[in-house]
């Protein structure tokens, strides 16, 4: 794949990865994903804005093949899909010095065994001129490392962001041109991976109201070439806003726990309660995770296996702890054979969660009048609740 130009003076690089179906070992791909870098060309130096995934190699180097000098390459972010082919980059331009956070330091020698000496470490609001063209340099720490940075180049009014605003999403598109189904990418992405960060997200939304953006260039997905569209989203996810919504991720082995939230979504749904289930079985969990982003209320349903939680609901728990979503209220439900604890085992697992728990609702065996009586209770408690907030 051949370089692209942005503008007069910037240009795309990097490659495409449209077959990539799962990221860090953890995290599914359904549209793939890009690896993106960004030739920053300056009368007098010569910038590049990160390198790549190693996977992206033969790809990077080859588009490298026309540039005869790079002065700075600017690692905003030390994971290796963003730094993985510095060595490589630095050893063809042995005149190149890598800027990057104080922070970033430490860890770009640790990961990749960058030796120091060719790193330069650059403050807050750091400027650094290419001729008629400059970099300015603005640390996002938490985003979603601690030692992420964003860098802006006012002439053009681009901003680079590395996983800030990104989308795993493969395209021949350079920019978003308005397209919709990006915007459902990003979302996924900031619902996997930038979510628990939303707080110091929320600050650097906030610091980049002063600054002119024209294009936002992240290091995954298209370029935003309506910075807005993305700018208002994260503005709402961020907030502690949230949507008359009730998840309800669950597992049933022999259909007892599958009756009892069927039950539970009916009674919601009658009471102006919108409810999304998740059989955990078949879910994506990148789904699960959009939908956490907005929910109001979380019911996981799980039987008890051997004294705990089904592994695919203790799984789903594990997720939601990690992402810590704006959830205001959960709840447990299920049933078991001859002693139950997948209730506690789920509760247990969801300590970062800052949330009201509501009564689980646990049955032996096959559901009874007595146990949908008590579902009805905990359906009539997230009604009530939401109504409270002026959800309902």
């Amino acid at each position: 794949m051949e370089s692209r130009p942005i503008t007069e003076r910037i240009t795309w690089l990097g490659g495409i990865d449209w077959h990539r179906r799962l990221f860090d070992a953890l995290i599914p791909l359904p549209d793939g994903t890009s690896y993106n870098a960004y030739l920053v060309q300056g009368r007098e130096k010569t910038a590049l804005v990160d390198t790549a995934d190693p996977r992206s190699a033969e790809m990077l180097l080859a588009q490298l093949t026309s540039v005869d000098r790079i002065d700075y390459i600017v690692a905003q972010h030390a994971e290796q899909d963003h730094s993985g082919l510095l060595p490589e980059v630095l050893a063809r331009y042995p005149g190149a010095v890598v800027l990057a956070t104080p922070k970033a330091i430490e860890m770009l020698v640790a990961l990749l065994h960058l030796p120091a000496a060719r790193i330069e470490a650059v403050e807050d609001e750091a400027v650094i001129s290419l001729g008629d063209r400059t970099l300015r340099f603005l640390h996002a720490p938490w985003v979603h490392w601690p030692e992420t940075m964003l860098t802006y180049v006012p002439e053009e009014r681009v901003l680079f962001t590395g996983d800030f605003f990104g989308s795993h999403y493969a395209t021949s598109e350079l920019c978003v041109e308005g397209n919709e189904d990006v915007v459902t990418a990003a979302k996924r992405y900031y619902a996997e991976i930038m979510m628990p960060f939303r707080r110091p997200i929320e600050r650097h939304l906030d610091r980049l109201r002063t600054v002119d953006v024209a294009m936002i260039a992240p290091s995954h997905g298209p370029i935003w070439d309506e910075p807005a569209l993305i700018l208002d989203a994260y503005r709402q996810w961020v907030t502690d806003a949230v949507r008359n919504l009730a998840l309800v991720p669950f597992v049933s082995m022999h259909g007892s726990t599958a009756e009892m939230v069927q039950h539970l979504v009916d009674r919601l749904t009658a009471q102006g309660v919108m409810v999304q289930p998740f059989d955990l079985t078949v879910t994506d969990l990148g789904v699960l995770a959009m939908a956490l982003v907005d929910a109001a209320t979380v019911v996981m349903g799980s039987p008890t296996v051997l004294g705990g939680a089904h592994p695919q609901a203790a799984y789903a728990a594990s997720l939601a702890n990690a992402l810590r979503p704006k959830t205001r209220y959960a709840s447990v439900i299920g049933s078991y054979g001859w002693s139950g604890g997948a209730a506690k085992t789920l509760a247990a697992l969801m300590p970062a969660l800052r949330l009201e728990m509501l009564e689980p609702v646990e049955t032996k065996g096959k559901p009874r009048d007595k146990d949908f009586a008590a579902l009805n209770v905990l359906a009539d408690a997230i009604v009530q609740r939401h109504q409270v907030d002026g959800l309902v």
